[in-house]
């Protein structure tokens, strides 16, 4: 799919991402809203999967670590087709399958229930290491919040990946800089961030995650990478498209009012 449309995929997956937390009253915004290249990539342009066989045992699995942006995934899966998109306005209502975090067995397209920060790189190195054992070609894409990985279990899944030398491996940090407390480098200074991956034996790219070009160059790149698994360090803006959420803090978990939804949609119209 060529850049240009999938350009506009996003600037519809980030209108779909504000009315759906405008209509629940609750949710994240800012890191839905930062990681969405990366994400509809993913979905448009490289990974193998079927929104009509979600089961598919050949399909390539996405695990979503960062389990409180669902609000993208949802975007996402229902664009590709998983569920129709006027589901998208139940998120977080009672009775419906799309809640604050991802649940795998009510959402087809969901390979994993998440949310509790820190565990979903552990869950990507058993399927990937599963994947390993039963001779499949599929690979796994796990996305972690940069906040996220304060939490010493990613530390200690990042040493299980690079010890089985998981290749079929691609972990991507949505390094946005800003988590629910304020800036990551007041709460836990992660710098000099890249090269602890790399010394943990990982192969580290290196993007600005909100462009589409370097995403996808990424993407490929990393699918070359053998022997070890590879990290995308994203560089990103927290609250991507919408001016007035744009770095400020206080959209991490902060639901949109009547009012500025009719605002950030058409920032994002006039755009389409």
């Amino acid at each position: 799919m060529k850049i240009k449309e999938l350009q506009r995929i996003c600037l519809e997956v980030r209108r779909d991402i504000i009315r759906m937390l405008g209509e629940a009253g609750s949710g994240h915004p800012g890191g839905s809203l930062s990681a969405a290249e990366l994400v509809v990539a993913l979905y448009f342009s490289v990974m193998k999967h079927r929104a009509k066989e979600p089961d598919w045992e050949d399909r390539d699995r996405f695990i979503l670590s960062k389990g409180h942006c669902c609000p993208l995934l949802y975007a996402v899966l229902a664009r590709c087709g998983y569920f129709p998109v006027e589901k998208l306005l139940t998120l977080r209502k009672l009775g419906s399958p799309l809640q604050g975090h991802p649940h795998n067995l009510e959402v087809p397209g969901i390979e994993a229930s998440t949310g509790s920060l820190g565990q979903g790189l552990s869950i990507a190195n058993g399927i990937a290491l599963a994947g390993r054992l039963n001779k499949k070609n599929y690979r796994v894409y796990c996305l972690l919040g940069d906040g996220e990985t304060d939490e010493g279990q990613v530390w200690e899944a990042v040493m299980t990946s690079n010890h089985y030398h998981l290749d079929n491996l691609c972990a991507i940090v949505d390094r946005n800089r800003l988590q629910i407390d304020g800036k990551t480098a007041d709460i836990m200074q992660l710098e000099p961030y890249p090269e602890k991956w790399r010394a943990f034996g990982w192969y580290v790219i290196e993007i600005d995650g909100n462009n589409l070009a370097e995403v996808l160059g990424a993407y490929l790149q990393a699918e070359k990478i053998k022997g070890k698994p590879t990290v995308i360090i994203a560089r990103t803006i927290k609250g991507k498209g919408i001016s007035f959420m744009e770095n400020e803090v206080e959209w991490h978990g902060q639901a949109p009012k009547k009012e500025e939804v009719e605002k950030a949609l058409k920032e994002l119209g006039e755009r389409i």
